[in-house]
């Protein structure tokens, strides 16, 4: 017996190598639209890897140290370690610079690519029975993506980044009951204290990408134990050793998972590095030495969250004065009901709807969303619903800079907008789907076997 024979066999007595050839032969879709996920996941990854870099330098500390770098302009002065430590990344580590721009754009990546991948699931029907609980999954990793950028943004305690956390604190105290334990586990006290950047530290660094962490493994053990969804084929499908029915969804039709769907992630790995390399080479991101160290008898003039958490500060822009209530000894502010209430019902809506739109039998094809016209309808509203709550959370600048007007103006407008445009485009596209396609009836769709089915967001 040779000796590579005698090596497997020892490998596969403990490890028990011949059911792993099962996963290896996995099939995989070759679509490119399933990439997406990937893409988050890789993502993650250079977040992960960037922000150990980063953590070597970073001192989480708001205590008053003498700065002595490359920025002329605080020479000498007393300002937080915190911010000290990340002029020290950007001008005098050696690649701290471009280390820091890549771990920015890959976080703006990592929500853009997992919200696409949610809206392609979504249009697709790929969130259906059995896979409800991985759409589920999907969206807590959507939301806690976002609190880790939120914890990040708070981390150089420059004057911009101070205020918007400023913000967030004002939100979690605002919790009925529960505020102020929430203020002192949260940001360590009355913000702000010389707890807040610790606190936010260490659930950016550990507690909130360990949950990530959690959640993508949870993620990928379902997508193993399931199979993926497939596109409808067009026909049988003739393999080297037998034909697919074309209605058969028991078996997949796409590229093993190696050496093919390898190296097909391999690319996506290198491609999305690629790209956040190129970002972060031409580029800037948040420029700390303009804004200047936390002043707390100061304001920027211009304050706002960025892209993803804009649709939030849109709710409590529009929330009229009126919305705060007292019942008893609880009070409810406009602060409570619109940064954290209805953004927790969108998250429960989003969660909920594979409950909503569910189908009794296990569904293994996609589904065409120009012959789903209330589902579609339903997906079209929502995303102009977001859209405009995050014009919202800008109509300072729509105002100012835009109309020649003030905001008291605006937001009327932007409020029948945020009620109305999402139900008038949800109208027209079930009016123009109506015709062209009805929903299938769930009876009639190709079910599946024993084997499950793929979760793909």
């Amino acid at each position: 017996m040779s000796r590579a024979r005698q090596l497997y066999d020892w490998a596969d007595t403990r490890l028990d190598v011949e059911s792993a050839q099962n996963f290896l032969g996995k099939a995989f879709p070759a679509e490119d639209s399933f990439l997406l996920g990937e893409v988050a996941l890789f993502c993650f990854l250079l977040l992960v890897l960037s922000g150990v870099f980063l953590g070597f330098f970073f001192e989480p500390s708001t205590s008053d140290v003498a700065y002595d770098g490359s920025v002329q302009e605080y020479q000498g002065e007393e300002m937080p370690e915190a911010f000290v430590s990340v002029l020290h990344i950007t001008y005098d580590v050696p690649f701290g610079m471009f280390i820091r721009r890549l771990h920015h754009w890959a976080a703006h990546l990592f929500v853009a690519s997992i919200g696409l991948h949610m809206l392609r699931v979504f249009f697709t029907g790929s969130y259906r029975n059995p896979r409800e609980p991985n759409w589920v999954v999907g969206t807590g990793l959507a939301a806690l993506s976002m609190g880790a950028a939120y914890t990040g943004y708070a981390l150089p305690f420059d004057e911009f980044a101070a205020t918007a956390t400023g913000i967030g604190y004002n939100l979690t105290v605002s919790v009925p009951l529960l505020g102020d334990f929430l203020g002192q586990v949260v940001f360590g006290g009355e913000f702000p204290s010389s707890a807040t950047i610790p606190r936010l530290y260490f659930l950016h660094v550990l507690v909130i990408p360990s949950a990530i962490a959690v959640g993508l493994a949870v993620h990928m053990a379902i997508l193993i134990r399931q199979k993926h969804t497939e596109a409808p084929r067009e026909g049988d499908v003739e393999t080297a050793t037998e034909t697919v029915d074309q209605e058969d969804d028991s078996v997949i039709v796409g590229l093993p998972a190696f050496p093919n769907q390898a190296a097909v992630s391999a690319v996506v790995f290198f491609l999305t590095a690629a790209t956040l390399s190129s970002l972060a080479g031409f580029l800037p991101v948040h420029n700390i030495a303009e804004y200047g160290p936390n002043d707390p008898a100061g304001t920027p003039s211009l304050i706002m969250p960025d892209w993803f958490l804009m649709w939030v500060y849109g709710f409590l822009k529009l929330l009229p004065q009126w919305a705060s209530f007292t019942v008893g000894p609880v009070h409810v502010s406009g602060e409570f009901i619109g940064g954290i209430v209805l953004p927790g019902l969108v998250f429960a809506a989003v969660a909920a709807w594979p409950f909503v739109d569910r189908v009794p039998e296990p569904t293994h094809f996609t589904a065409d969303p120009l012959e789903r016209p209330r589902q579609t309808a339903v997906g079209v509203a929502a995303v102009a619903f977001i859209m405009i709550a995050s014009i919202a959370g800008m109509n300072n600048i729509l105002a100012e800079q835009v109309l020649g007007t003030t905001t008291s103006v605006v937001n009327p407008w932007l409020s029948a907008a945020l009620l109305g445009v999402p139900l008038l485009y949800g109208a027209i596209t079930y009016y123009l789907l109506r015709d062209g396609g009805a929903d299938t009836p769930p009876e009639s769709l190709p079910t599946g076997t024993s084997q499950g089915g793929e979760s793909d967001d």
